[in-house]
């Protein structure tokens, strides 16, 4: 067959220029930034998470009553100008209470989902990447620890460390990351077998290498999607256990602690147990949303 070379024309250089500037080339997180902004939903629950993290650590300092000042000339008063959620039975601010318990309520969910991603990711890891008997040892492990009830671990680290916050987070450090560990060895399973994985390890990586610095990058999706969605996981851990008295105590404030307080005035005060309770709702709420759109975002299949 003959080369005909009026088949085949050179592209103009203006014609050049127009098809390289269509669609500007786009890393993978800058594609998963502008899909996420897009989805007004994500981005209504950042703005409030970030608002609540806000009110949380200057709102109490701003404020002109203090979250344990009692005032029984004031006590159980309807939302006003000057208690704009009200107060309880002792006179307190519900208003300044609800944001200093959301320092308390945040904070465990943070330290829970940063105990998750650290433990839970290298364990995750490793025991995906060795694969055979180590990883049927140590997911044995996982097994057992996410088959025993968060109340039991509660109970038997009260008779050891007695009630209180401290004993939240034990138990959150010692439980709350093998749902992470079983996730990323999911992960790691399907990716270790990928022709960039063996190109890796013809080029002579050690094993520690592979994992930190490909598998466990590649996995992050994933990740950041569980670890969205365990920070309203342990708020609400938080919440439960101090609802029934297995938290923290007083005179400090929690989510969990108020509403746990206002439950036996409901009839007569509603508004006490509506605002801690309408708190843990948003809030819980604000990530899930934010967690529905970084899924979203991360799936590969939605690239355009």
């Amino acid at each position: 067959m003959m080369y005909d070379p009026e088949l085949f024309l050179p592209l103009n250089p203006e014609d050049k220029e127009t098809a390289e500037t269509l669609r500007p080339s786009l890393t993978y997180w800058q594609d998963v930034t502008g899909r996420l902004m897009h989805d007004r939903l994500a981005m209504f629950g950042l703005a409030v998470i970030v608002a609540v993290i806000v009110l949380a650590v200057f709102g109490p300092v701003l404020s002109a009553y203090e979250y344990d000042a009692q005032d029984f000339m004031v006590s159980n008063e309807p939302p006003s100008l000057a208690h704009w959620f009200g107060t309880d039975m002792f006179g307190r601010d519900i208003f300044v209470r609800v944001l200093y318990g959301a320092r308390i309520s945040l904070s465990v969910g943070f330290l829970a989902s940063f105990i998750s991603l650290f433990i839970g990711v290298i364990y995750g890891g490793v025991s995906g990447f060795s694969g055979g008997r180590t990883d049927n040892i140590m997911m044995r492990v996982v097994d057992v620890i996410y088959s025993v009830p968060v109340m039991i671990y509660v109970i038997l680290i009260m008779v050891v460390v007695g009630p209180g916050l401290k004993s939240i987070f034990i138990t959150l450090g010692i439980s709350y990351w093998a749902p992470m560990a079983r996730i990323v060895r999911a992960e790691v399973m399907r990716l270790k077998n990928e022709e960039f994985i063996l190109a890796a390890k013809v080029t002579g990586a050690s094993p520690p290498r592979i994992l930190f610095r490909h598998l466990i990058p590649n996995a992050m999706g994933s990740v950041l999607v569980t670890l969205t969605f365990s920070i309203p996981g342990a708020i609400f851990t938080e919440a439960f256990l101090s609802f029934v008295g297995l938290g923290v105590s007083a005179p400090m404030a929690s989510w969990g602690v108020l509403s746990s307080d206002a439950v036996g005035s409901l009839a007569v005060y509603p508004w006490q147990l509506f605002f801690p309770a309408g708190a843990i709702s948003i809030t819980i709420l604000a990530f899930n949303f934010l967690g529905d759109g970084l899924r979203d975002a991360l799936d590969p299949k939605l690239r355009k």
